[in-house]
């Protein structure tokens, strides 16, 4: 294969396309409202934060720093996701106060685009080896809401959380593009 061609090739797959238009339409100022289920069957723990999101690398990854609290401890956290746009999945990175993992998620969306599906794999320190699937739902351009389940030993799937983030200004929309 001739370099000019190659190169083509390489350009095609780095330019940004509709799922990273997507992504930047969840740019900006988000209130949060969490639920943590610490055990099945119990009640679970409230928590309210903060998450700014912003579009990195000319529009290619979204960046998310979050800011909260969790069991009564100040908690931070940071991600970025993005559109492999050779493989045709999202690829998600979280990081954040309660550990020093990097966890990897990887998944697809849904037809319509309204929801992410996402899996990661990982080797709890107490529990094991464990599945984790989170789904972002776009309810509205100002409304989303995200859920993680966790697979472990038993083999079944059980809620871990579920936060509702609600734009804190401006109108920006998530679904218009």
């Amino acid at each position: 294969m001739e370099t000019q061609e190659m190169m083509d090739i390489y350009k095609k797959f780095a330019t940004p396309g509709a799922p990273h238009s997507m992504l930047a339409g969840m740019a900006g100022s988000w209130n949060t409202m969490g639920r943590f289920w610490m055990e099945p069957g119990k009640s679970p723990m409230e928590s309210a934060g903060r998450s700014e999101q912003k579009m990195v690398l000319d529009g290619r990854f979204l960046q998310q720093q979050f800011t909260g609290d969790m069991m009564g401890a100040p908690f931070a956290g940071l991600g970025y996701t993005g559109y492999d746009n050779h493989t045709g999945k999202y690829i998600s990175t979280w990081m954040d106060t309660m550990g020093t993992a990097i966890m990897v998620f990887e998944g697809t969306a849904s037809a319509d685009g309204r929801t992410i599906n996402q899996t990661a794999s990982y080797d709890d320190p107490v529990q094991g080896p464990m599945v984790w699937r989170s789904v972002t739902h776009f309810i509205d351009n100002n409304t989303l809401e995200f859920e993680m389940y966790a697979t472990g030993k038993s083999g079944r799937e059980e809620k871990m959380m579920e936060i509702t983030y609600t734009r804190a200004r401006g109108a920006d929309s998530i679904l218009k593009h």
